[in-house]
């Protein structure tokens, strides 16, 4: 039986950092239990809710995670300068201890998530006779909207299992209703620990089973094939064996009908059939990423209002450069150089999935001065090296080519020579506003699920089926796509397209497009290379990497596949060549997930016990 207690409200802060105070701040859009059952009211809970997903504690990175996964994945270096953020430097030189503040208000915004979820199935509960007579898309209002409450609990809820692992607090209803803010032990009465994955699956399910397949208004909402895939996601990481431990189950055999079902039939909230954006560029431009199809779930981006902090993709001058485009930055977030060479493909146009890319120059190096840097641009790269990344001497969308470190890089020595790119927007996009911006205000969305997501996943299923060269087509069906799209040349000083000798050899297509702004090549990993399952998993997990770099998911892949001291032992190595800060790293083997805060622990009295990895 479930033990529960009363703890205490707590309010979010924002982080203190370089640039900005403590602040105590409401949570947007928050509706207390005491609010009027009315519909309209109701209206204002779900808009909460959804709000959640908006926060302004950017650093720690609620749901684009890229301190976690990016970051400590080592996709990316922090950025800024060594002492700016120590408890972000703890996480990615892997310091991680117990009373790390970005843990504590990661933990804290994922609860306030559940916390705004339960509000909206209690005031609906509450108002069960009124709302089931008001139609909905496909059912009835009340229907809906406890759905919906049931997808957000899911999700928050995966997140902090995604990060703390499966044994942490579940708040169903019940617990909601019998305190505010009740505090759920993890373990059961004998000590042993209470793991979760089922609860977030049925939370799923609920809402598969009783979300429109669209909605005709609102179409930022979660519909069924959302929920669908994220039932998915949580049950390919139930499956994924981690190090033995996190109450881990195989559930491939499952799996694999329902993300059949998902590729088959979902769809987005225009009635788009998923499908692969026709290229990969056009997913991170504004006005051409929404509706493309590949949206599975975004976090909806828009410029408009007086919210600030509902145009920004982690924070507002967070992750901007530090002055090169005109409207400040801090600096935060750059590519590491494990990441960039990475991209580097062989005559085949694919990747070199045995690690020789390190031992390849890096493709950016700074003159005598640490100032000049100089971009080889000859050498093939897979082209979405340059959509996902910054590099110097390629255009850097259409704000202009950059040639030096100073305003594009705050401290090379603690950052890199590289620039975070996929999460800026153009300088067109952000047009004549007369709402408050910055280098990163942005309508366009944060995608948290998409397509190509769902195929990869899928290869994955099949390969621990046994279906190896099946797997192959779907990882060859989205490497495919980046034969697509590449940046182009263009003249420095009126950024408009321009000739150059560099190409895109496309080997998939067999031709060759001119005046490219390097020189790239793609190719499709050929049927030998699916002929064991250790060979398809090494193509299915480079082609994740390549895919989804810069979009929060290395870290809790590498940790999930139960390979991540290995491969952040050998990024350790790696990096620490280029930038001193490793150089007395170590990544322990039980580092699957992070700790609980200890600030938890102390608060609920005993009640929470820290994770089986950390204890």
């Amino acid at each position: 039986m479930k033990k529960i207690y009363l703890w205490l409200p707590v309010l979010i802060m924002t982080t203190a950092t370089s640039c900005t105070d403590f602040l105590d701040i409401e949570p947007v859009g928050a509706v207390t239990e005491n609010t009027l059952i009315t519909p309209e009211n109701m209206d204002y809970a779900i808009t909460g809710m959804y709000s959640a997903m908006h926060t302004t504690s950017y650093f720690e990175a609620p749901l684009t995670n890229y301190a976690y996964g990016d970051v400590m994945g080592g996709d990316a270096n922090k950025g800024s300068t060594f002492n700016d953020q120590s408890p972000f430097t703890n996480l990615e030189t892997y310091s991680v201890t117990t009373d790390n503040s970005y843990l504590n208000t990661k933990w804290k915004v994922c609860y306030e998530g559940v916390n705004r979820a339960n509000v909206v199935i209690n005031m609906a509960e509450k108002g069960k006779d009124v709302f089931s007579a008001i139609k909905g898309e496909e059912k009835d209002f009340y229907t809906e909207t406890v759905a919906q409450g049931h997808f957000f609990r899911g999700m928050w809820h995966f997140e902090l299992v995604k990060l703390f692992g499966a044994a942490v607090p579940y708040i169903d209803l019940e617990a909601y209703q019998s305190y505010v803010n009740p505090s759920v032990s993890n373990v059961d009465e004998s000590g042993n620990y209470i793991y979760i994955w089922n609860e977030i699956i049925n939370d799923f399910k609920f809402a598969y089973e009783n979300l429109p397949d669209t909605w005709s208004t609102k179409q930022g909402q979660a519909n069924k094939w959302a929920a669908a895939a994220f039932m998915a996601k949580v049950m390919l990481y139930q499956s994924s064996p981690y190090n033995g431990k996190n109450g881990t189950n195989s559930r491939w055999a499952e799996l694999k009908p329902l993300l059949e079902t998902i590729m088959a039939s979902g769809k987005d909230n225009k009635g788009t059939g998923y499908r692969l954006a026709d290229s990969y560029e056009s997913l991170y431009v504004a006005g051409e990423s929404d509706w493309t199809g590949e949206s599975v779930f975004d976090m909806q981006m828009a410029i408009s209002g007086v919210q600030t902090n509902t145009n920004v993709i982690n924070g507002s001058s967070h992750i901007g450069m530090s002055g090169a485009l005109g409207t400040g930055g801090w600096g935060f977030y750059q590519p590491s150089y494990d990441l960039v060479n990475s991209y580097i493909v062989d005559d085949n146009g694919l990747p070199y999935m045995d690690k020789s890319y390190r031992q390849k120059p890096v493709l950016t190096s700074l003159d005598a001065t640490g100032t000049i840097p100089t971009t080889d641009l000859t050498v093939y790269t897979d082209p979405r090296l340059d959509i996902s990344t910054g590099r110097f001497n390629i255009p850097y969308w259409d704000w202009s080519v950059p040639t030096t470190i100073d305003g594009w890089i705050r401290d090379v020595s603690n950052g890199g020579v590289y620039l975070n790119k996929k999460n800026i927007p153009r300088k067109a996009d952000q047009g004549s506003l007369s709402v408050a911006t910055s280098t990163g205000s942005t309508a366009k969305n944060f995608h948290l699920i998409r397509f190509a997501d769902v195929l990869l996943w899928y290869a994955e299923t099949l390969i621990e089926l046994g279906n190896y060269q099946e797997a192959g087509n779907y990882i060859n069906q989205v490497r495919a796509r980046a034969a697509n799209s590449h940046i182009m040349a263009v003249n420095a000083s009126s950024m408009e397209l321009s000739t150059s000798a560099y190409i895109l050899d496309d080997r998939i297509n067999n031709k060759q497009n001119k005046n490219a702004a390097a020189n790239y090549r793609i190719g499709l990993y050929p049927d030998s290379q699916f002929s064991s399952k250790e060979s398809a998993m090494q193509a299915l997990r480079f082609e994740r990497r390549m895919e989804m770099a810069m979009e929060g998911h290395r870290w809790y892949d590498l940790a999930r596949w139960g390979i991540i001291k290995n491969e952040l032992t050998e990024y350790i190595k790696y990096e620490q060549q280029y930038l001193s800060k490793y150089t007395t790293c170590v990544y322990y083997d039980n580092w699957v997930t992070l700790p609980i805060p200890n600030d938890q622990i102390i608060t609920m009295e005993g009640v929470l016990v820290q994770n089986e990895n950390w204890k």
